[in-house]
């Protein structure tokens, strides 16, 4: 009897394995028919969806701003001890109860400590006055005393201004290397492409920062170094792909090997993408909140990123392609 509820026990966990592994995988055969799908020839309309999406991503942005954290604007940050487990309630009232008695706007607020009972504040930069002000309310709402105040430091202009410097520097030098990579391991009109996607995906990162509200911290940083390299290697397999494929038939149409080597790699990104907002999503929903302002950009890049690669960095390589090759025979009839 042992042996046969083993048995029955290893079957049922093989199909609950094979189940999940359907769930989460695409097959060939179910990518919308993508053998007969051109992804070269209907690229106006590859590159007209991004451009839509990035004009009205940069209206939001002049119209509603960032909210810039104390990390990159400089401000106060205040730690203080609740004394119970915070909530996403509690929460909103305690930013509430600072807002009203600053007068400012809290740029972001976490719970903190080993049983969520603290809160870290961050704001524009106040004077001692509004500080004593800030604690008082909380401490008359949550019954607090002088010892409940555990940390307050201000970020000064000139620490933020050269943390806004090591991030800007280091996704120039990460960008700056990429291409140099790609041009060396395929050609410099690929490399350009590639950059390209880069900024593409960074620009609607950073439309996500906006439209979501999301604080710009530290954390931003490794967002973006972060998506530059996943969005980069799926770029790469394609251009891979087109480069054997190109090696076959010298003679052969870019366009046509384009085309067959997105087609070829759908399934594989399709799939690495599925997997990785899989386990992405399942931080952001059961994650603390600094941990949730980390994750959602993540989700909107690599999402950005999935449709750079396939969409537009296959198309872009071969428009400046076609735009060089037309300016050679231009040259050589002149």
């Amino acid at each position: 009897t042992l042996m046969r509820s083993s048995a029955a026990s290893d079957v049922y966990k093989r199909q609950v394995w094979k189940c999940a592994i359907r769930c989460f995988t695409v097959s060939d055969t179910e990518v919308w028919q993508v053998k007969s799908f051109n992804f070269v020839k209907n690229k106006k309309y590859f590159f007209i969806f991004p451009a839509i999406v990035l004009i009205a991503g940069i209206i939001v942005i002049i119209i509603k701003g960032f909210n810039v954290d104390t990390d990159f604007a400089g401000g106060t940050n205040i730690q203080i001890r609740i004394g119970k487990t915070l909530e996403a309630a509690d929460l909103d009232n305690i930013r509430s109860l600072c807002e009203s008695a600053t007068g400012e706007t809290v740029s972001s607020i976490q719970k903190s400590g080993a049983n969520s009972d603290e809160v870290i504040i961050k704001m524009k930069e106040i004077d001692s006055e509004k500080r004593a002000q800030l604690f008082d309310s909380i401490s008359a709402e949550y019954n607090l005393t002088e010892d409940d105040l555990l940390s307050v430091t201000n970020v000064g202009a000139s620490m933020s201004a050269d943390l806004r410097q090591a991030a800007l520097m280091s996704t120039i030098i990460a960008v700056a290397l990429m291409l140099v990579y790609i041009s060396i391991r395929f050609k410099l009109l690929s490399a350009v492409a590639a950059v390209i996607c880069l900024v593409h995906d960074l620009l609607v990162m950073l439309i996500a920062y906006s439209v979501f509200s999301i604080p710009m911290q530290s954390t931003m940083i490794a967002a973006f170094l972060t998506i530059l390299g996943y969005s980069i290697n799926a770029t790469i397999i394609i251009f891979d792909r087109m480069r054997e494929e190109r090696k076959l038939d010298r003679e052969r149409d870019l366009g046509d090997i384009a085309n067959d080597s997105i087609r070829a790699t759908l399934t594989r990104s399709l799939n690495t993408t599925l997997t990785t907002l899989f386990t992405i999503g399942m931080i952001y929903l059961f994650g603390v909140e600094s941990i949730r302002s980390f994750a959602l950009p993540l989700i909107v890049g690599i999402v950005a990123g999935l449709y750079s690669s396939v969409c537009l960095a296959g198309n872009i390589w071969v428009v400046l392609d076609k735009l060089t090759s037309k300016n050679k025979k231009q040259e050589a009839m002149q």
